[in-house]
C-alpha cells in the first residue's frame, strides 16, 4: 500500500481592528512583505515556539506590522478553504487563518507609532451595501439586486439547499417583495450578503478564485473595494459579529473615550450597525438599560449648546447577564 503525501499545513492569524474616526467605523489594513498590492488586514504565522497562546501571537504580529498594542480582542473563526492563500502550481503549505475581532479608540491611534502601509480606513469602503444611515443604499437596486436577480433565474434544481436563490436573495437583502411577507432588512447578514455575492461571481475575489460564475461575466461591477487573500470574508464575519454584540454586551463602550456625550454614543452605535436611530427612542433605551452615568461635567467640543458628559456604569455587569442596546432603526 502506498503511503498517502499529506499536505503540510500552517497557522495564521489574522486581525480585524476596528476603531471610530469622525463617526465612521474604520479598519486597520496593512501591506504584506510580498510585493501584494491589495489591501488587506494584518496577519502572520503563529510560531508555536515564540507564542505560548494563538493570541499572544496575534498581539506581537499586530505590533510588529503597525505599531499598535491590542486592547479588547475575541476569536471569529477558522478560516481554511483550500485555494485561501495558495495559487495554482503552488507546492508550499497551505495556510488555515485563524481571524480575531478588536476594539481600539481613535485616540489611542494617534499616540502609537504607525509603520509604513498600515493606515485606518472606512470599512464602508468594502462594503457599500451595509450603510444605510442616510437611506437604502442605491448601489443595492442599481447593481445588486438586477445581477443577483438574474443569477437567481438561471438556477437548477438543487436539493443540497433549502432556500432557493431567489429566496436567498430577498432574505439577504430584503427586496421589497419579500419585506411584503414581514421580512426587513437584517444588518446581522453582513457574511451572508457577501458569500451571496461571493457565490453570484459579482466580487473580484470570486474572479481571482476562478469561480465559474465569475468567469462567466464578461465584466465586474463595482461592489465595494476588493482585498487580498480572503480578508474581506473574515472582515465581514467581524463586521456581523460586532453588530450583533452590540445588542447583548456592551463593548461599544471599548470604541468610546471614557467620557462621552449621549449623541457621541448614538453615532457610534449607527456606526456599527449602519442604521439611522430615532433620538428619543434611542436615549430612552439607554436609559432603561442604565449603562452610563452622567459625571456632572459639560462638553463645549458639541459645536452648539453645551452637552452633558456621560461615562460607562460598570456595575451593570454584575447587575445582569446581557447589558447591551437592543436597538431598532427607523427605515
Amino acid at each position: 500500500m502506498t503511503d498517502k503525501i499529506l499536505t503540510p499545513i500552517e497557522i495564521g492569524l489574522t486581525a480585524a481592528i476596528v476603531s471610530i474616526d469622525g463617526n465612521e467605523p474604520s479598519i486597520l489594513t496593512a501591506s504584506g512583505n510580498d510585493g501584494e498590492a491589495l489591501e488587506g488586514l494584518p496577519f502572520g504565522p503563529f510560531d508555536a515556539v515564540a507564542h505560548r497562546t494563538l493570541e499572544i501571537g496575534l498581539r506581537s504580529w499586530v505590533e510588529e506590522q503597525t505599531g499598535l498594542r491590542l486592547g479588547y480582542v475575541e476569536q471569529l473563526y477558522t478560516f481554511g478553504d483550500r485555494g485561501r492563500h495558495a495559487q495554482r502550481g503552488d507546492t508550499d503549505a497551505h495556510v488555515a487563518s485563524v481571524g480575531y475581532l478588536a476594539l481600539t479608540r481613535a485616540a489611542d491611534n494617534t499616540s502609537k507609532p504607525q509603520v509604513a502601509g498600515a493606515t485606518f480606513k472606512p470599512w464602508y469602503r468594502y462594503f457599500p451595501w451595509e450603510d444605510w444611515r442616510d437611506a437604502r443604499p442605491a448601489i443595492i437596486e442599481k447593481e445588486i439586486i438586477p445581477a443577483l436577480e438574474t443569477w437567481a433565474a438561471q438556477e437548477k434544481p438543487d436539493t443540497e439547499r433549502a432556500l432557493a436563490r431567489g429566496d436567498r436573495v430577498r432574505l439577504c437583502f430584503g427586496t421589497r417583495d419579500f419585506r411584503s411577507d414581514g421580512a426587513q432588512w437584517d444588518e446581522e447578514r453582513v457574511l451572508d450578503r457577501y458569500e451571496l455575492l461571493y457565490e453570484a461571481g459579482l466580487i473580484e475575489e470570486s474572479r481571482r478564485d476562478e469561480r465559474p460564475a465569475a468567469l462567466a461575466r464578461k465584466a465586474m461591477p463595482a461592489l465595494g473595494a476588493p482585498m487580498r487573500f480572503d480578508h474581506r470574508r473574515i472582515l465581514a464575519t467581524a463586521i456581523a459579529r460586532l453588530r450583533a454584540k452590540l445588542k447583548y454586551r456592551p463593548v461599544v463602550f471599548e470604541l468610546l473615550p471614557p467620557e462621552f456625550t449621549l449623541t457621541d454614543l448614538q453615532r457610534t452605535v449607527e456606526a456599527i450597525s449602519g442604521r439611522h436611530l430615532h433620538k428619543q427612542n434611542f436615549r430612552r433605551l439607554v436609559e432603561a438599560g442604565a449603562l452610563v452615568e452622567p459625571t456632572g461635567e459639560m462638553s463645549t467640543q458639541t459645536g452648539g449648546r453645551p452637552a452633558a458628559l456621560f461615562r460607562f456604569r460598570r456595575e451593570v455587569l454584575q447587575e445582569r447577564p446581557a447589558p447591551g442596546l437592543r436597538v431598532r432603526g427607523r427605515r
